[in-house]
Order: structure tokens, then sequence, then C-alpha cells
């Protein structure tokens, strides 16, 4: 039996091998970007995990399914971080979330993303000085969340998208095909959440799986010649809660991302030669002839490089976080993205505060590649608690 298993085991590993070719530099581009970036502190100090967290007021980003788990029924945030601010001194990143629960089964989830780019001087093809503007992104939310069961929910978000690049300011020739304006599309996300409960000699631990596809969507364009995908995205994560008493608990989380995205350089083009990598490249036009859904279909067997490559795909990501009587929180993550699909890899670290009418969380990022961009991005969360504020105002009257 041992002989049949390595046997089988070698055969699957010998055709992956041969599925694969020589890597080559293959990223996925999509419009809209910004919605990839993990806005709160609390994931980017876990690595960029949040899925199957336990709840808290930025779940709408990763996971809405688990508001229905949340103590309060209602909650505020708001998440800013000045990005890559190693290139450039003026792009940030700012949201807005919050939700409320009608009871406790239900709700609702609603929130606001600002991505600014900073200030661009724009050029025509002679190197003669356009302009200057402002480019910026923007996203508005809002979402559906219920319980299923006692260990599990389900929610449903839409999504309005809108990306300016160049404030009407164009180097063409007015009315050309070629002329830029603002690009804005809808999408949906569907989220599961699977949370248990699982009593140990030490108290009580909690076992939780998370399932979300995300930016299911049309695609954008800024020309009405080039359409281009958002960044449609799978994420699946694990996460476990061990306490070691009443006040000290340890969560360890993990989670893997994919995009839902096809390859420019990909199996499916049009003369496609597995032996000429100059036949690989996808033209302009083909690309943009795909729709979303053959899109989201071909990403998962489209990679030149075979079964290897596909797999290299996907992001993933682990956490740990510390809590001392669920106000101190230490948090440590790890990132990996391969080398031809981006090499964003890096450590995270951060730590939080958190008490009845409010919470603040920090994360810090340290990149591993050589000159990442992403080395020392700071993130900031603050979050208010609606039921304790209300708390608070009732007493105060009361006195």
């Amino acid at each position: 039996m041992k002989k049949i298993i390595l046997s089988i085991a070698s055969v699957f590993c010998f055709s992956a091998y041969m599925m694969a070719a020589d890597p080559v530099l293959n990223p996925l581009i999509t419009a809209m970007p910004s919605l990839s970036i993990a806005p709160d502190a609390r994931s980017a100090g876990m690595g960029d995990v949040g899925v199957a967290t336990t709840a808290d007021l930025n779940s709408l980003y990763w996971n809405a399914a688990k508001f229905a788990y949340m103590d309060s029924h209602g909650g505020i945030t708001a998440n800013y971080t000045p990005w890559l601010r190693k290139l450039v001194g003026e792009i940030d990143l700012a949201h807005l979330e919050g939700y409320y629960k009608w009871d406790d089964v239900q709700g609702i989830a609603g929130s606001f993303t600002y991505f600014s780019m900073g200030t661009v001087q724009l050029t025509d093809a002679y190197g003669n000085t356009q302009g200057d503007c402002r480019p910026n992104e923007w996203a508005l939310d809002v979402s559906y969340y219920r319980k299923l069961h006692e260990y599990v929910s389900m929610a449903v978000a839409l999504r309005f998208m809108y990306s300016d690049l160049n404030n009407g300011i164009n180097s063409s020739i007015s009315g050309s095909s070629q002329e830029m304006h603002a690009a804005w599309t809808m999408a949906a996300d569907v989220d599961l959440y699977y949370r248990q409960p699982i009593d140990i000699k030490m108290g009580t631990s909690y076992f939780a799986l998370g399932f979300t596809l995300t930016n299911l969507g049309g695609k954008m364009t800024y020309d009405d010649v080039s359409r281009n995908f958002i960044p449609a995205t799978m994420r699946l994560g694990v996460s476990y809660e061990l306490p070691f008493d009443n006040y000290n608990k340890l969560t360890f989380n993990l989670q893997t991302d994919k995009l839902l995205v096809p390859s420019r350089k990909s199996r499916f083009t049009e003369g496609f030669d597995p032996n000429d990598q100059t036949t690989w490249q996808m033209s302009q036009e083909q690309y943009s002839a795909m729709t979303s859904v053959s899109g989201i279909f071909k990403s998962f067997a489209d990679a030149p490089g075979g079964a290897l490559e596909e797999f290299n795909e996907v992001r993933w990501g682990a956490g740990l976080e510390y809590t001392y009587n669920r106000q101190f929180f230490g948090r440590v993550g790890y990132s990996h993205e391969n080398y031809y699909k981006g090499n964003r890899n890096y450590i995270t670290v951060g730590a939080g505060f958190h008490l009845s009418i409010f919470s603040l969380d920090v994360a810090y990022c340290i990149g591993l590649a050589a000159s990442n961009p992403l080395d020392q991005t700071m993130r900031f969360t603050l979050g208010f608690d609606l039921a304790g504020i209300k708390d608070l105002v009732n007493n105060r009257k009361d006195k």
C-alpha cells in the first residue's frame, strides 16, 4: 500500500513538473488595485489576514458575515494608511465602516473607501505639460448579514466603484478613442463564516472558517476601448482561538487569496505555442473582449507555466494575536507572494488597546524583498462602540 501511495505521489509531482514551463514575470493586473489593500490595522498586523478572524468593526472589508457574532448592536471605525511613502509622500488610503444589528440574528453594514494618489503632472506624447491632476479612487459598500445557524452566518454586499485617473485632462484629440474619462462599475460579495466553540481543559476555545468571493462584477474602461478586470478575489481562511486562563489567549490565523483575474500571458492567447514565449502575450483586443464571468473561470487554468504557475498565483498569510483581558493586543504576521507574481513579501507587527467605548489599533510593515515600497508602511484604526457610547450618555443623564 505504501509503495502504491508513493508511486501515485511521484506521478502527480512529475505531471505538475511537466506542465510547468520556465517561470516568467506574469503578475495579474487589475483596475482599482486599491481595493486589494487591507485598510485596517488589526488584519495588517497579522499578515493581512481577516477572513476567519474574530468579528471586529472592519469585518465588512474581509467577511461581513462575521458581524452576526458581534456582541454590541452597532459601531463605527475610521482607518488611515499613508501608502507607499518610500516612493511618494502624498498617497493615502482612508476607510470608514460601520454596522448595525437589528437583533441577534441579522443586520446591515456599510463602508466608504477613498484612495488618493497625490498630485500628478500630465504631459502629451511630445513632453508638453498638460496640467496637474489628483487621481483618486473610491468605493461605496452596503451589506446585509444574517446568522443561519448557531455556528454559521452568511452575508451579501453590493459595491459601487469609481476611478478617476486624470480629472478630465486629456492629451489626445478631443473625442478620439484614446481620450480618457473616469471609470465605474458595480460589484458584489458573497461571504460565509463558521465559528464553533470547543470545550478544552483551559476553557472554551473557538474554531472558525471563513470563505469569501469579493468584487464579482463588471469590467472598467477609461477610454471605451480597453476594458480592465476589477480585483475579483476568492479568499479562504481558518482561525483557532486558544485560551490559557480567564485573561490570556492566543489566536492562530491562516489565509489564502486567489485573484479571479486572467493572465495577460495566457494559454488561451490566439496562436499560443508553449515552446515560444513570444506567442504568450494576449492582445489588448482579445483581453478586453473577454467577459468577467469567462475571466473568472479561465483564471484557474490560463497560466502558461501550467499547474505550478497557477499555484504561485495564490497569496498566503499567517498571523498570531495575543489578547490580555480583551483589552490589550499584540500581533505579528507574515504575508507571502510569489516572486513572479509581484514579490510582496513582508513581516507585520501590531498592537491594540480596546475599551468598552473605543478601540485603537496600529500596525507596521517590514518589507523583506529588496527595495520593497511597502517597507515601513503604517496603518491606524480608531473604532467606537455605539452601545458603549449610549450607555455612557444614559449614565451621565441619570446623574
